[in-house]
């Protein structure tokens, strides 16, 4: 699980750069990694980006915390998903400095990324929209490196986090009536019985206009119908004569418009009723209609060539996955080497004059800033092995030209990944369908047996 917050920084840079790199909180400096800018002079290359900002404002940069729940991850792999987290939130065109904290009960993660981008100078818009993406991305990690996640802000309308985190693991007091109404319907034939076992079990009922029940130790009585649709008294009173089926949340793949498992979790008695059979061989026979619909579409008649169509179209999945990877570290290579010589450009002036000065220490120390912008871009360009400074705009044309592959890359990935999970499903369903019609033929065959 990892808490994150982002709050801007109008000032003192220098001591916010300074802080989260102390060597005491980052083993010696040994978590301390950058992107677009060497962290020791991150402040000054943060400074000149800033210099060609085309949007007004206050924000020199970003600071970006990822705070992770003790003993849940080592510094090395908290480092790295900080490291993930940056470049998702930069796009590969913020200067950043990341740093992983461990001295304190859990390790967490400062990212300080220039406010400016160093692409097009543009600023980076900070808002409760990019928060939520930024939370959600760090989450995203979070479940791939195995990692709990926090999920505030969810379920019904008007209950509160704490609520719902009870409830799911059904420790509220709503969770454990629900709970007890569940297991009460089947063995009822009726509401007032039901109520009389829940007080019976140590419930405290209050009748009037809406039936409400207090637990033991409970502050406040529990209106039935605040439980949600399935528990007005109405809707208990249809459940335990069997005219209505609990409803279920829907798969996550009916979203795509093909929905092939059933899950529903009713109580016994409703399962056993007429009301529930009719319901699920409708059901059925609607899931079994859509998933033959899609097998004739898509000309698949043996279940070797549907399992022959979710390899191919999982490899093309994978192989514009890799192609769009590839296209995104080009754009990112480019893009400092854009930065990098537009900073050696503009500074080598200031250099060219730093090696003609009679008074070299004198000079430095007036133009200290562009000088160290010079050496490390020189240094970078170097590191590109490039030996002849390429064009600009042929440069910038080229990126222009990256970047609409990889929007089209992306949007093809996105079609395939669609349809590997819609593959999936149908693959689901089929098999749901085959074992429920042979399973009478092995019954039958064990009777002969």
């Amino acid at each position: 699980m990892a808490v994150t917050k982002i709050k801007p920084i109008k000032g003192t840079l220098n001591k916010a750069l300074d802080y989260i790199q102390n060597p005491a909180k980052t083993d010696e400096k040994m978590l301390v990694s950058s992107f677009g800018c060497s962290y020791e002079t991150a402040d000054i290359e943060f400074a000149f980006t800033l210099s060609q900002a085309l949007d007004k404002g206050n924000n020199l940069a970003h600071h970006l915390i990822q705070a992770f729940e003790p003993g849940e991850v080592d510094y090395r792999e908290a480092h790295e998903i900080g490291r993930q987290l940056a470049d998702a939130v930069t796009k590969g065109q913020h200067e950043y400095v990341l740093t992983t904290h461990i001295d304190k009960g859990h390790i967490h993660n400062h990212i300080i990324f220039c406010a400016v981008n160093f692409v097009d100078h543009h600023k980076y818009n900070s808002n409760k929209r990019s928060y939520y993406g930024i939370r959600n991305m760090s989450d995203k990690l979070c479940r791939e490196h195995g990692l709990s996640v926090v999920l505030p802000n969810r379920g019904s309308k008007g209950k509160s986090y704490a609520e719902y985190q009870a409830e799911k693991t059904g420790t509220s007091w709503k969770g454990k009536l629900k709970i007890a109404v569940d297991a009460l319907i089947p063995q009822v034939s009726s509401f007032e019985e039901l109520l009389s076992k829940l007080q019976a079990a140590g419930y405290e009922i209050k009748q009037g206009k809406y039936i409400s029940c207090r637990a033991p130790g409970q502050e406040r009585f529990t209106r039935l119908k605040t439980l949600g649709a399935d528990y007005t008294e109405e809707a208990i009173r249809e459940r335990i004569s069997g005219k209505r089926a609990r409803a279920a949340k829907a798969p996550r793949a009916d979203r795509g418009g093909v929905s092939l498992l059933i899950d529903i979790q009713n109580s016994i008695k409703v399962q056993e009723s007429r009301g529930y059979e009719q319901w699920a061989k409708i059901h059925n026979l609607k899931q079994a209609a859509k998933t033959m619909n899609f097998l004739t579409e898509h000309k698949i008649e043996q279940y070797t060539e549907l399992t022959a169509k979710i390899t191919e179209v999982a490899k093309a999945s994978e192989q514009a996955a890799d192609s769009l990877k590839e296209v995104e570290k080009r754009l990112t290579d480019m893009t400092l080497l854009i930065k990098n010589i537009n900073t050696y450009q503009k500074t080598k002036p200031a250099y060219a004059a730093y090696r003609k000065a009679k008074d070299k220490e004198k000079y430095r120390t007036a133009h200290e800033s562009d000088i160290i912008l010079y050496e490390a871009a020189a240094k970078a360009i170097k590191a590109a092995g490039i030996t002849k400074l390429p064009s600009l705009a042929a440069l910038q044309a080229e990126y222009a030209a990256l970047q609409e592959q990889k929007e089209a890359l992306y949007a093809d990935y996105g079609k395939l990944k669609k349809q590997v999970k819609e593959y999936d499903v149908i693959k689901k369903n089929i098999d749901s369908i085959l074992k429920v019609e042979r399973q009478p033929e092995r019954e039958k065959e064990a009777e002969r047996g």
